[in-house]
């Protein structure tokens, strides 16, 4: 049963527990509530005996005073541990859910990320998650345990008196249909309603990602009218969805009422006819009363439960998501980087290499050029295991990297991309992030290194000088020097270079090529260049063209066969003699 749970609720198996603990503890809640049926029953037996003796109620009656107390000692001691339950078992479960969605998330391959909108997974880390803490402390176990409680107090009561039993729970099975009956729609109507919010965030994370484009094209106005329609239209669809469910809720708690009216004119007509004493009359009256209310609460649940599940799929969507896994250890014979036949694609019948092998050896520079497209930054993600290939081998000094777990093997390689990302922290902490641990004296060797010492000493603070959001504050050169000296840090026997100095001015892209001819000594190099200039200098060329190697070898060789690369360092000898003219 709790693998079960633990299926049907995207929970952890403690969590699956805590839910089966909630539920029996809210049971018996319920359960409890008719004990003050039965005070006050007793009560009115008492006084009607007191009344037709003639006498006034006396030292007995501190026994009902005694009993309302043990009553409402009950009722505290059981709903102080529904509430342990269900509120703090749901908040760390919670946690755990959380962490759980972040875990899979790190392990999972870049692929997944290519394919899925960044807006959607914030939603289901965030929105979605919220929505289920509020579902599994208020609603979910609540809907069960109703449902128990309600069949044992039925069964008592039919126990007692069929027809008043009946007269009472007639109305339960029709108002369940009606809100089950409205499920299709509260999905379509939850549906659009998680689509059209989603819309609305894409939307304002575009705009947050290219405000200097919208505004250096005034698209300000077409942008907000844009903006405008979606939040109409997700107003609408937040407003339908409320309906589906508002509407079939309330009608069959509506109805639940009538249960109230028919219990009143049968207990009037079995009373009449003396099938029953007043006593009982009152009493079923009572518990009608008090029944009505975790009834209503069991059809608000059902409804809520509707539209939990819509949540719970999108979060099991990624949960079951295939992960990455492997060796725990990786120790290769040397850290040559071989492709052996491989064949890759982001998505089904759109191959992007096709047949690719090639060997970047140890102590060397491989530079991997050709034209956009043709698959080179993929092969260089693809030799840190970013995603897995559908086809052929890559090994690392003889080692297939596709059977060592991803942060294993990551520990050998360190990067240095075109697009440095840095974190709103000090420009000390974002350089040790290359090697956790590393001491102040070893950050400042890397930077200074990296050519990073020079510009850090003229900042106000140094080295614990924010960097504001994403670097905002510094220069493309002094965040790719940055990005260096983390490399330099980390120390590790693979470097993999992705344009890393295509969008550098002649100044700052001198100081970077000094900072990474540091980097790469006696280190495994694969570097990614559209520059010729920049790789005439590296052991061997690899040209790939439509995913597949075209030619490779030793740049000068490859220079005097005549063939593509050839081809593209006359082209871009003759790019540099343009001008613009008038």
């Amino acid at each position: 049963m709790i693998r079960r749970l633990q299926h049907i609720f995207a929970l952890s198996e403690k969590g699956a527990k805590d839910f089966v603990k909630a539920v029996i503890w809210s049971f018996f809640c319920n359960i409890s509530l008719m004990l003050p049926v039965g005070v006050i029953m007793a009560v009115i037996q008492y006084l009607l005996y007191t009344l037709e003796a003639g006498k006034t109620p006396g030292k007995d009656a501190w026994i009902y005073v005694g009993a309302a107390i043990f009553v409402l000692a009950v009722l505290y001691i059981l709903h102080y541990f529904q509430y342990a339950s269900l509120y703090l078992a749901t908040y760390k479960e919670s946690a755990s859910r959380r962490v759980s969605l972040a875990e899979t998330l790190r392990r999972l391959p870049l692929s997944f990320f290519g394919n899925r909108d960044l807006s959607d997974l914030t939603a289901t880390m965030i929105a979605d998650c919220s929505s289920l803490d509020q579902m599994f402390s208020h609603y979910i176990p609540q809907l069960f345990a109703s449902i128990l409680s309600t069949l044992f107090i039925g069964i008592w009561m039919f126990a007692i008196n069929w027809k008043m039993a009946l007269a009472v729970f007639w109305v339960f099975p029709v108002a369940v249909l009606l809100t089950a009956g409205s499920r299709k729609l509260q999905d379509v109507c939850g549906t659009r309603n998680i689509l059209a919010k989603r819309a609305v965030t894409d939307n304002i994370q575009e705009c947050l990602e290219t405000i200097r484009d919208i505004k250096a094209c005034s698209r300000q106005e077409e942008y907000l009218r844009e903006l405008d329609g979606r939040l109409v239209h997700a107003e609408r669809c937040a407003i339908r969805s409320e309906l589906a469910t508002g509407v079939f809720v309330c009608s069959a708690q509506a109805f639940l009422r009538i249960g109230l009216a028919t219990t009143v004119l049968t207990g009037a007509e079995l009373l009449v006819s003396g099938e029953i004493s007043f006593l009982y009359f009152i009493g079923f009256l009572f518990a009608a009363a008090r029944l009505y209310d975790p009834l209503g609460t069991v059809l608000q649940n059902i409804a809520a439960t509707f539209n939990a599940k819509l949540q719970i799929n999108r979060m099991r969507a990624i949960l079951e998501q295939p992960v990455q896994t492997g060796a725990k250890e990786c120790r290769p014979k040397n850290y040559d980087i071989v492709f052996e036949h491989v064949k890759f694609a982001y998505r089904e019948n759109e191959g992007v290499l096709d047949d690719v092998s090639f060997t970047a050896k140890q102590g060397e520079v491989t530079a991997l050029v050709g034209p956009s497209g043709g698959g080179k930054s993929t092969a260089c993600k693809l030799a840190a295991r970013f995603w897995d290939i559908q086809g052929g081998k890559i090994t690392l000094g003889g080692i297939d990297i596709s059977r060592v777990d991803p942060e294993v093997l990551l520990k050998h390689y360190s990067f240095v991309f075109q697009d440095v990302v840095l974190f709103r922290d000090t420009i000390l902490e974002n350089i040790r992030l290359g090697r956790r641990g590393a001491t102040d004296e070893e950050v400042y060797a890397a930077a200074r290194a990296a050519r990073c010492d020079e510009f850090v000493r003229e900042l106000p603070e140094g080295y614990q000088t924010m960097v504001g959001e994403n670097g905002s504050t510094l220069s493309g050169g002094e965040r790719q020097r940055i990005s260096i000296a983390r490399a330099l840090l980390k120390n590790a026997p693979v470097i993999l270079l992705d344009e890393a100095t295509a969008s550098l001015d002649v100044e700052n892209e001198t100081a970077v090529q000094e900072a990474i001819s540091r980097l790469v000594k006696n280190k495994t190099v694969l570097i990614i260049a559209h520059r010729m200039r920049t790789v005439t200098g590296a052991d061997k060329i690899v040209v790939l063209s439509g995913g597949q190697v075209a030619e490779q070898g030793n740049p000068d060789a490859l220079y005097e066969k005549g063939g593509f690369y050839s081809h593209m360092v006359k082209l871009q000898t003759e790019s540099q003699n343009w001008t613009l003219e008038a």
